[in-house]
């Protein structure tokens, strides 16, 4: 059976944005859902940045990995895609 994950993300411009919003939100200063809301560029910002279910294949190669090889409900470090620099957080696996 293969593996799919509901992760959420935030989209940004650059690697020093991603990195101010990973301590903002490690500090507890910042919750994920409602920091994808207000700086992420991707539509998603609005629902928290939920991408819903996805299985492998189903999204850009750096994404992916970084997104396989997380575990639930932590926050990656800053992942480079041809979209910007993401943070992404796996809530689900099924």
């Amino acid at each position: 059976m293969t593996t799919e994950i509901r992760a959420s993300h935030i989209l940004v411009k650059t690697e020093d944005e991603a990195n101010n919003l990973l301590s903002k939100i490690s500090s507890g200063e910042e919750n994920f859902e409602d920091a994808a809301a207000k700086y992420s560029l991707c539509p998603s910002g609005a629902v928290g940045g939920d991408l819903g279910f996805f299985g492998k294949g189903m999204m850009v190669k750096p994404f992916e990995d970084a997104a396989f090889s997380l575990e639930k409900d932590k926050v990656s470090s800053p992942v480079q895609t041809q979209f910007g620099w993401h943070l992404i957080k796996v809530t689900d696996i099924q």
